[in-house]
């Protein structure tokens, strides 16, 4: 099995054996999928064999992460947390009572970009945490060094470097996980211990603070956790304080419920929707060609005097291609997390054996030339009708997963993208750096992971005109 980019050895197999591979690694099999076609007849039309997750010794049980809807087994626990977070942002339309949010931290976003180019990718992790937060828990982060962002960021990162398929010992060999931590060989112990906190302080932590918020009236705390000041009073609207109204006492269980059901749609929109608005940047710093036409559209429909909305998406269609060429282009989470098979099945005149794992390869399905035209290129127009010749197929529907387990809120992550992609070109030009007087091209590479980032990137970022610095330097308040 590939350590590191297995989706790139994955492609590879597809090519040699065909769309559906298999490989059994001390005596596990795993069914390696290389087409849409054959993770759509598994994953989606027989989801009920389909949907289990495997477990895996060190992000899941040794760190904690089972606990997550991401790695949840199949059952009653799993369909509660989706119904959970289906009640908020289960289609677009739920989703327009966050559209504020989302713009004015966004906005947010400009001012900070604009201070401070240098660092974007900081810029980029603050915003995506500062939206979610807010949706989770109600949560208004700070302007710099805030705990609950700090938290996640080491926790997504540990959750992408614990489940990565074959990173440690212990995932090979289960039965290490029992060693002490002094054993040779045993340093994932200590590992897992440290990480095992991260997850439980981000999971507490942000949990802690809105039922203390929704019980403590007009109070001020001071909060040592965090070692700062909180207004304790009136909760602000949020996931967490909907699912708690009203109840006055809750069961372990129904405690823990609604604490990972938060957790699960915190930590799962901290760190992919980053990956996705980093590699525009990228994108936009290579291909400035689609960045002038985006530009060009944005002008026509907003104008300069003010900054694009949600209202303005239905009016916009390149901008719209654009967002989903980020999505095919760069690809979140090339080989998903494996789903694991509940019982024998037959599929395509291969048999399938019970608690075999599929690993859709997502990120071929993406870059198939016989899908994709020159796949590398970062090409948008590929998604609009050209000449009466058809648009390539959505990419919306395959990055965000297959069946019961595709991403309960690719609707909100889809708009952090968009209103993230259409204001920074409203008032942004981004380039090459120039370094000694040559122009530095930024490789394209990325991170190998459950989810993948692109690696840090140079690129110049400055307003298009005196109306984009006025437009920049707008206040921004809830």
């Amino acid at each position: 099995m590939p350590q590191t980019k297995p989706w790139l050895t994955f492609a590879e197999w597809g090519k040699k054996y065909g769309a559906i591979s298999h490989v059994e690694v001390l005596g596990q099999h795993i069914i390696v999928l290389n087409s849409v076609k054959s993770a759509v007849d598994m994953l989606d039309k027989k989801g009920t064999v389909y949907s289990d997750r495997p477990v895996l010794p060190m992000g899941g049980e040794l760190v904690g992460w089972k606990h997550t809807l991401g790695l949840l087994p199949y059952g009653d626990r799993f369909r509660q947390y989706r119904k959970n977070i289906h009640q908020i942002m289960g289609n677009r339309a739920a989703l327009d009572v966050y559209h504020p949010i989302e713009e004015i931290e966004t906005r947010r976003f400009l001012k900070r970009v604009f201070s401070n180019p240098e660092q974007l990718q900081t810029h980029v992790r603050h915003t995506a945490g500062a939206i979610i937060l807010r949706i989770s828990h109600g949560y208004e982060v700070k302007e710099n060094n805030d705990p609950f962002i700090d938290l996640a960021d080491r926790a997504m990162d540990q959750f992408s470097r614990s489940t990565a398929p074959g990173a440690f010992i212990v995932d090979i060999v289960p039965f290490l996980a029992n060693v002490p931590e002094w054993f040779p060989g045993a340093g994932f112990k200590r590992l897992a211990r440290e990480w095992c906190q991260d997850l439980k302080d981000m999971v507490d932590v942000p949990y802690k603070f809105v039922k203390e918020q929704m019980v403590t009236k007009n109070l001020w705390r001071y909060d040592h956790e965090l070692n700062i000041l909180q207004d304790a009073g009136i909760a602000p609207i949020s996931f967490t304080s909907n699912l708690l109204e009203g109840r006055t006492t809750l069961s372990a269980e129904e405690d823990h419920m609604v604490k990972w059901s938060a957790a699960s749609l915190y930590s799962g929109g901290a760190d992919t929707t980053v990956s996705t608005i980093y590699s525009f940047f990228l994108a936009m710093t290579l291909f400035p060609d689609a960045q002038k036409k985006a530009q060009a559209e944005i002008d026509a429909v907003v104008g300069p005097d003010r900054l694009p909305s949600f209202a303005d998406r239905d009016s916009l269609p390149y901008t719209e291609a654009l967002v989903k060429e980020v999505l095919r282009w760069n690809v979140v989470g090339p080989t998903a997390i494996p789903h694991r098979v509940t019982e024998d099945d037959i599929h395509d005149g291969y048999h399938i054996p019970k608690g075999s794992l599929v690993i859709p390869n997502i990120w071929f399905m993406l870059n198939d030339p016989q899908t994709y035209t020159n796949p590398s290129q970062f090409n948008p127009e590929r998604f609009l009708d050209n000449n009466g010749k058809d648009p390539e197929p959505e990419p919306r529907t395959i990055c965000f997963g297959f069946g019961r387990r595709i991403c309960p809120g690719l609707h909100l992550a889809d708009a952090s993208v968009w209103i993230s992609t259409a204001m920074s070109l409203a008032v942004f030009d981004i380039s090459k750096v120039i370094e000694k007087g040559v122009e530095v091209t930024p490789e394209v590479d990325h991170t190998s992971g459950t989810i993948s980032h692109p690696k840090p990137f140079k690129c110049s970022i400055n307003p298009r005109s005196a109306k984009a610095i006025a437009l920049i330097q707008q206040d921004a308040n809830y």
